[in-house]
């Protein structure tokens, strides 16, 4: 599995958030943990496999918010008494 976080420039608000969620839930349908933040500027969820870049830009893009970056690193689920 994949945390993928995405730098989004525009978002506002706590709709601007779900407007967000709501794309890359409609662009990946098997993303999980899909959060927000436009506080921070940035968008995180878990994939299984790895995400087109490309087509997550496009997406983003056609809500009208600004594409910055993605990056994307190993996610191990950690257990009830992880150290």
């Amino acid at each position: 599995m994949t945390k993928v976080t995405v730098r989004i420039d525009g978002m506002m608000c706590g709709m601007c958030e779900a407007h967000i969620n709501d794309t890359i839930r409609k662009v990946y349908p098997t993303a999980k943990k899909v959060a927000s933040s436009h506080k921070r500027g940035m968008t995180t969820f878990l994939l299984d496999g790895t995400p087109d870049e490309a087509k997550l830009r496009a997406a983003i893009t056609e809500t009208g918010y600004e594409y910055l970056s993605m990056s994307e690193e190993a996610y191990v689920k950690k257990g009830l008494f992880h150290k």
